[in-house]
């Protein structure tokens, strides 16, 4: 298996994360319903999940993209999220593309997966940098990537035209080694949610 090319399934109390396939659509699109009012990112739609789907594809063809469908406790698709602008020389990956239903926003869910992710991206592809992105404005994500401890590399102004809207997106990093110091950091997180509802 290259590591680099094929997805693995990731497995946790909370969550899998799975690869992505065609069947997965009706799903992802029963779990994408509540995130219609979102400006700052792209949400498919039945009229364009297909041609989203497509652009995944051809990032997976291409060896920049690993798509992981997102299932919660009870098996049931819960989001999407993936590696994207992957880059085996530079050794480095994004973690993006993220979108939860909102039953299992602010749950246990998130934390595990983006612990997964990040453990496989440093443990097993043995990559020097993680970025994540966000849209300014959306508060919410920021605290999210940096609780987990993501450091802030800085401010795309203007980046992106999404929905009508010019986004200026946050640049967040993890380097190889401090990944020793945030995987402990999500750990303690993790803990937090024992017993908690996924």
């Amino acid at each position: 298996m290259n590591p680099w090319r094929e997805v693995p399934t990731l497995a946790g109390r909370h969550v899998t994360l799975r690869p992505m396939v065609r069947e997965d659509r009706a799903g992802l699109l029963d779990a994408f319903a509540g995130l219609r009012h979102l400006f700052h990112t792209t949400v498919p739609s039945d009229a364009s999940i297909d041609a989203w789907m497509d652009r995944i594809d051809n990032d997976v063809a291409a060896g920049r993209g690993l798509p992981f469908t997102v299932l919660d406790s009870e098996g049931r698709i819960a989001g999407a999220t993936r590696f994207l602008r992957m880059s085996k020389g530079h050794r480095r990956v994004e973690i993006g593309g993220t979108l939860y239903a909102p039953r299992v926003q602010r749950t246990g869910l998130n934390t595990e997966a983006k612990f997964m992710l990040l453990r496989h991206a440093f443990e097993v592809l043995e990559v020097n940098c993680v970025q994540i992105r966000t849209d300014f404005l959306n508060v919410a994500s920021r605290r999210a990537i940096e609780r987990l401890g993501a450091r802030l590399d800085g401010v795309l102004r203007g980046h992106l035209i999404l929905n009508g809207h010019h986004r200026d997106s946050v640049v967040y990093s993890i380097l190889a080694h401090e990944w020793p110091g945030v995987r402990r950091n999500i750990e303690l997180l993790m803990a937090r949610y024992e017993g908690a509802p996924a």
